[in-house]
């Protein structure tokens, strides 16, 4: 994701209504520091600027969870001189188009949580997600119910809060101070504010009890994603005349060029149907037809781009993929990194999840006496 998107994660508080001894951020929970989990729901979700704004005392503790993308910052004397701290960093070296501003006692924040906040700043200079309120609501005095209180249109509030970056810089510059959080900020100066989808997981931290319910519901995703699937994909085709192969997207420079009722792209090909397998939805043969005219010709990153939407549309995402060229020629090597950046752009993922290599059949078979280029592909997936 751009450096134009950051996120700052406010860790600076003490919480000692939570016990344990150390500020609640700090704490461990399923093994690592509450803030390591925030920290990670955001690197999940693609934010690649982070800024970590901490108490001084506890400087050594974030730097043992700080990756190089992560800045710390010192807090103020409350949250919203904490938020103004971190913005000011930001501000003061290339400042980014859009911030989310995230406790980091809320470490259970999901990817798609973060995602609807970001949609819902594609049409407003600011969103963040709420919980609609359910339940009845009383005001009470003195241990007694004194009125109900309507709750038709009253929300939850959580975080991440998103903001168009200036408006909020000088939302909170203008603030005397006092605010709940920075959804009020953007309101007194006059900002709408999207309300986007919450979620029950995404509760803050606040009493001894709540860490015996996120280390359930950690446990519970950690279940979640022991769902995982293999598949694997095999292809060939032969030559033919041509200047050139098209080979996981790229063309390579050849003296011939691949047959077939496509582009003949046999590593894409592979690849396709490696994640079709995975999701047990048969071969490129099912979804497209051969005997189609419309198919003829086509570009196969047709297939492979159907192959990710029916992966998403699952519930899955890539865990890893590789892609194996078996020929004597033409040389892959030349254009392996090539073809993984184009395969990690039509899947959507990062290219440190994809490889393409190539290995010759030491002049054997079909391969060996460059009648054709042969594929092996594996993929992962994971549930998302």
């Amino acid at each position: 994701m751009s450096q134009q998107i950051a996120a700052i994660i406010l860790a600076a508080g003490r919480g000692a209504r939570a016990g344990g001894g150390l500020p609640k951020q700090w704490r461990l929970l399923a093994g690592r520091p509450v803030v390591a989990h925030s920290l990670a729901a955001f690197r999940a979700a693609g934010i690649k600027r982070m800024v970590l704004v901490i108490h001084p005392d506890d400087r050594d503790r974030a730097q043992a969870v700080c990756d190089v993308d992560v800045a710390c910052v010192e807090g103020g004397s409350d949250r919203g001189a904490s938020v103004r701290a971190a913005l000011e960093a930001l501000a003061a070296n290339a400042p980014p188009q859009k911030v989310l501003i995230h406790d980091g006692a809320r470490p259970l924040v999901s990817r798609d949580l973060i995602a609807g906040v970001l949609a819902g700043l594609e049409t407003s200079h600011a969103a963040a997600p709420g919980l609609a309120v359910i339940d009845a609501l009383w005001q009470g005095a003195q241990g007694r119910v004194v009125a109900s209180v309507p709750r038709a249109g009253l929300f939850r509030a959580q975080t991440p809060q998103g903001f168009d970056f200036e408006t909020i810089l000088q939302a909170h510059r203008a603030h005397a101070g006092g605010a709940a959080d920075d959804v009020e900020i953007a309101a007194s100066a006059g900002l709408g504010v999207a309300i986007t989808r919450g979620s029950e997981d995404n509760f803050k931290l606040t009493y001894p009890a709540d860490f015996d319910r996120a280390e359930k519901v950690l446990s519970q995703k950690q279940a979640d994603q022991m769902d995982f699937r293999i598949g694997n994909g095999f292809d060939v085709h032969r030559f033919g005349p041509g200047e050139g192969c098209w080979l996981c997207g790229v063309l390579v420079a050849h003296d011939r060029g691949l047959q077939g009722h496509s582009d003949a792209d046999v590593g894409m090909h592979a690849l396709t149907d490696a994640i079709y397998g995975a999701l047990a939805e048969g071969d490129i043969g099912r979804h497209f037809p051969p005997s189609e005219a419309q198919w003829k010709g086509a570009a196969s990153d047709i297939f492979l781009r159907h192959a990710c939407a029916r992966m998403t549309a699952r519930g899955y995402r890539i865990g890893n993929c590789d892609v194996t060229l078996v020929c004597e020629r033409p040389k892959i090597g030349p254009y392996a990194v090539a073809m993984q950046h184009c395969l990690a752009g039509i899947m959507g993922c990062d290219t440190d999840r994809i490889s393409v290599k190539a290995t010759t059949s030491e002049r054997l078979g079909f391969t060996g006496r460059e009648e054709g280029i042969a594929a092996l592909a594996t993929v992962s997936l994971l549930r998302a």
